[in-house]
């Protein structure tokens, strides 16, 4: 057989013992299917289990000196782990003290024999290659496609101005951006891959695509296909021919044949976190995934993220130059008074405009969050307000009457703030559909449409609108909105977390980028560096200020930080392992829940490896820790010691 009769096998196990090649005798009945990539059935020693895995190489010798088991059975008729994705999940769950497993768990979706079947049966008509663009929307000219092909690591402020296609669909002025720049590799024979964060940006780069490239081009993976297709596409991916392949965060796994691009839209949003062990962002995985292959690494964004800030300092990524210098037209309303009743909280300026802009077309109002009843915080102070029985925010229900806990339901008489010692409410923050049917009250005579996480809405019309919206689920508008105004930024500020700055101009950025080209944009009560950052569209600036205060601090991503969760001597011991790698300081252990112990673990990048060492095997030694039964007593769960890289909730 060729490569060998003695089988590599990972098994697909969350226990980090067995995160390890194993090796199995390939049996000879299962000689003719067996090859590096197929899933597999292998049996565990222990009760005589058998368990699924991955068969990742075939050899001729072992080095066990003992007798090796037999592999069960050969699961997948096709190869489905190709060398280069096993060599990137190695690499990404080596780097996050993870199990390779989980990474694969993410990467390669859920087998459907008869589309295996009928994948193997179809002859491949991937469609012609397109012609190279003659130049990439948004970008210096020739600078993306000189990128591309010397396998450049490119940082990109995207244009922030709709675009019209010349199938008549607008898009952002991004999406084309990266669709052309998709084009160019694949003119040259070379696949790409398109991560965004969720299905609403997707949409709008499949449009851009279908007016650039043959449609059998393009491949599609993401949560929102039916398994068959998903898996369907996947299969494709793994073909010879080049191919264009876009979704979400677990895209960066996809396999590729000849991969010459690999781009992000926006990698700072928050749904670009991968929730699932061992948390790798798809940031990181490209990182890794560019230096193994070679291919270009292109990030877009309105407003950079303090990690691509801090990559582009190192010189690690380089700053591509924009083509001219459009920006929106931002106005801050900080110190503009809000008028009477029925403005929905709109300082005059900016009601005034909206008035005008409603009868050309629509206009863009962005709020905090969706609902009705409005959040509430001191008058004097402007400290959000809680319930002093289970600390929930304080609202006013929609039925009107007095403020109440939106947790335990507890009127709130009698409130007294505890910083200051202030006695009075003011609203912070009035949800979308509130701020709705205020709009409709005041605009009597025109459509108001609501958009938020329950009810999105992926495009409007050029017909007057109001458009009320929560952040993140703005629609784009044909021939651009208006007018934007970005209502709730105070209380957007208020959000405890070391990113809520950040997270808050990408937020505005985003919805302010959807204005028509002139059209002005509102920024209600935010004052400071980050109204100045917004108005003068220098977010890159901001975000190399707001990383050398991390630095100064300590604070990620100036510095990494891994997260240690277990019973106070477990936290201790692997405290005292990761301390064992150079340039290592600890914050806490402080008490969390269950009666566990969290404590921060900090560390420059360049001890990543050992830190991550360190911490992997002091779980494999909690995991495989033996505890004799006392007699008498029931058996306890064996301690769980948690370790998170990166970890997004960081406060």
């Amino acid at each position: 057989m060729p490569g060998g009769s003695v089988a590599r096998v990972l098994l697909d196990s969350p226990l980090p013992q067995l995160d390890q090649l194993f090796d199995y005798r390939v049996p000879e009945r299962l000689r003719e299917q067996a090859s590096p990539g197929v899933r597999v059935r292998a049996p565990l020693r222990s009760g005589g289990r058998i368990a699924n895995g991955w068969l990742v190489e075939l050899v001729e010798t072992s080095e066990f000196d003992g007798r090796l088991s037999d592999l069960d059975d050969v699961v997948s008729e096709v190869p489905l782990l190709t060398p280069e994705v096993w060599s990137l999940a190695r690499a990404a769950a080596d780097r996050a003290a993870g199990n390779a497993s989980d990474v694969l768990r993410l990467a390669v979706p859920s087998r459907y024999v008869r589309v295996e079947r009928a994948w193997k049966a179809a002859e491949p008509d991937p469609g012609d290659l397109p012609v190279a663009p003659d130049a990439v929307h948004g970008a210096t000219s020739g600078r993306v496609e000189a990128g591309i092909a010397a396998g450049e690591r490119m940082s990109l402020a995207a244009d922030p101005r709709p675009v019209r296609l010349s199938t008549g669909v607008w898009v952002g002025g991004w999406a084309l951006t990266m669709a052309q720049a998709a084009a160019h590799a694949l003119a040259a024979d070379r696949s790409s891959l398109l991560v965004v964060p969720d299905y609403r940006d997707q949409e709008q780069l499949e449009a851009a695509l279908a007016a650039t490239v043959d449609p059998r081009r393009v491949l599609r993976t993401d949560a929102r296909q039916a398994g068959g297709a998903r898996f369907r596409a996947f299969l494709e991916a793994t073909g010879d021919a080049s191919r264009i392949v876009i979704g979400n965060r677990s895209t960066v796994y996809a396999p590729a044949s000849r991969l010459g691009l690999i781009a992000l839209w926006d990698d700072g949003d928050a749904l670009m976190n991968e929730p699932l062990s061992p948390g790798v962002h798809p940031r990181d995985a490209a990182l890794i995934r560019q230096e193994q292959t070679g291919a270009a690494l292109l990030a877009l964004s309105y407003s950079r993220s303090l990690e691509i800030a801090r990559l582009v300092e190192i010189g690690w990524m380089h700053e591509v130059g924009v083509a001219g210098q459009a920006r929106p037209r931002v106005i801050p309303t900080e110190h503009q008074q809000t008028p009477e009743a029925g403005s929905a909280r709109i300082p005059t300026a900016a009601w005034r405009q909206a008035q005008e802009a409603v009868r050309t077309g629509p206009v863009l109002v962005q709020v905090a969050r969706p609902g009705n009843a409005p959040l509430l915080a001191c008058d004097r102070c402007r400290e959000p307000a809680r319930c002093a029985s289970c600390g929930g925010s304080l609202a006013i229900p929609r039925s009107g009457g007095a403020a109440r806990c939106t947790l335990c339901g507890t009127v709130a008489s009698g409130w007294s703030c505890p910083t200051c010692e202030g006695t009075r409410l003011r609203a912070v923050t009035i949800g979308a559909s509130r701020t709705a049917d205020e709009l409709g009250r005041a605009f009597p005579n025109t459509r108001v449409v609501l958009s938020d996480g329950e009810k999105p809405v992926l495009r409007v019309g050029a017909e007057p609108a109001l458009v009320v919206a929560t952040r993140g689920a703005e629609p784009i508008a044909d021939g651009g909105y208006r007018a934007v105004l970005l209502l709730d930024g105070e209380r957007m500020l208020l959000r405890e977390s070391l990113r809520v700055a950040e997270d808050c101009l990408r937020w505005w950025s985003n919805a302010a980028a959807l204005v028509a080209p002139g059209a002005p944009v509102f920024l209600v009560g935010v004052g400071g560096a980050l109204a100045t950052a917004l108005t003068t569209w220098r977010q890159a600036d901001w975000a190399s200020a707001e990383l050398a205060s991390r630095r100064a601090l300590r604070f990620p991503p100036a510095v990494r930080v891994a997260s240690v969760s277990a019973l106070p001597p477990l936290v201790a011991a692997a405290i005292a392992a990761a301390e064992r790698a150079d340039g290592v300081d600890v914050l806490g252990p402080v008490p969390v829940d269950d009666g566990l112990e969290r404590a921060l673990v900090r560390f420059e990048y360049g001890s990543g490896a050992r830190v991550a060492k360190e911490l992997r095997s002091e779980m494999i030694r909690v995991a495989t820790e033996r505890r004799r039964p006392v007699a008498g007593r029931p058996v306890r769960r064996p301690p769980v010691l948690r370790v998170r890289f990166d970890d997004p909730e960081v406060p």
